[in-house]
């Protein structure tokens, strides 16, 4: 392979696995937003829901892209409920660290379920358009790839039109600004808290399609996932809803120009290198706000 269609190719990649880490940000941002705590399950759960795009499919023939809207719902459900049946009452005592632990403890039990359900064993959604390919500028697009990054691309637009222009959404914002002021004003926190459970499991659902369309994945790539949205998350800036995508897309590019130059073993070291260096140099990110 050439250089520059190596190069190129390297950037494809880069960007299609930030789109995956971006959303997976995206909805730690949201989370973290309203309840002030660090959701490092996020990256389980897409894991969990990509096996679900996985048993519908091997199970029932369901196109992965149509079994994207019950899977969606799936997630909208589960955030609600992991919300008021677990994080409600250490939402409103504020209890971070606990609610840090309550996360652990579901991303622990979520890997061991699903090792039980589905085996340790890698799985991937196959379809027959998966191998349809188009050659541009030397490099091999998948049908599968370039829907994924549509598909990337247009649930952050749509979520960015939600958060702006309803009710709901306008009220996530206000809440992850200032949750007293917002309280004071009659909008329910435990209602705002569920709707953003709701909406960065719902980007997760997203995520988990695009996963298995795309890439194999097995019980403990969720851990990667979360600590890869979390880098994401801060290289973009926390607060910052486009921030974490823009880092997400960041870090892919970065992971995959590592991978290309210095070996994938490298890769990961430099990801984590960048993660250091933006805490020390810039803590609130590149499009975060300084703490007052």
């Amino acid at each position: 392979m050439e250089a520059h269609t190596a190069i190129l190719q390297f950037i494809v990649d880069g960007i299609l696995y930030g789109i995956m880490y971006g959303l997976a940000a995206i909805g730690l941002n949201l989370i973290f937003g309203t309840m002030r705590i660090v959701f490092i399950a996020q990256g389980t759960l897409i894991v969990f829901l990509a096996y679900l795009c996985f048993w519908l499919f091997s199970l029932y023939g369901v196109d992965p892209y149509l079994s994207l809207i019950p899977i969606i719902l799936a997630g909208f459900l589960l955030g609600i409920g992991l919300y008021h049946g677990i994080f409600k009452e250490s939402a409103l005592l504020k209890d971070r660290i606990g609610s840090l632990l309550l996360a652990v403890g579901i991303m622990f039990f979520m890997e061991n379920f699903m090792m039980i359900a589905w085996t340790p064993n890698p799985r991937a959604v196959v379809t027959s358009y998966g191998f349809f390919a188009i050659e541009l500028f030397g490099i091999k697009l998948t049908l599968t790839r370039m829907l994924a990054l549509a598909l990337g691309v247009v649930s952050v637009l749509l979520l960015a039109l939600f958060l702006k222009r309803t009710f709901l959404g306008m009220a996530v914002r206000a809440a992850s600004e200032d949750v007293e002021a917002c309280t004071l004003m009659g909008i329910n926190p435990h209602r705002v808290n569920a709707v953003s459970f709701a909406i960065g499991l719902g980007v997760a659902a997203v995520a988990g399609v695009n996963i298995a369309v795309t890439y194999s994945f097995d019980p403990m790539y969720g851990l990667d996932v979360a600590i890869k949205a979390l880098i994401a998350l801060t290289l973009g800036g926390i607060g910052s809803f486009y921030g974490g995508f823009i880092g997400g897309v960041l870090l892919g590019l970065i992971e995959s120009s590592g991978a290309y130059l210095v070996g994938t073993g490298w890769a990961q070291g430099i990801c984590f290198a960048v993660f250091l260096l933006t805490l020390i140099l810039k803590p609130q990110g590149l499009f975060g706000e300084k703490a007052s």
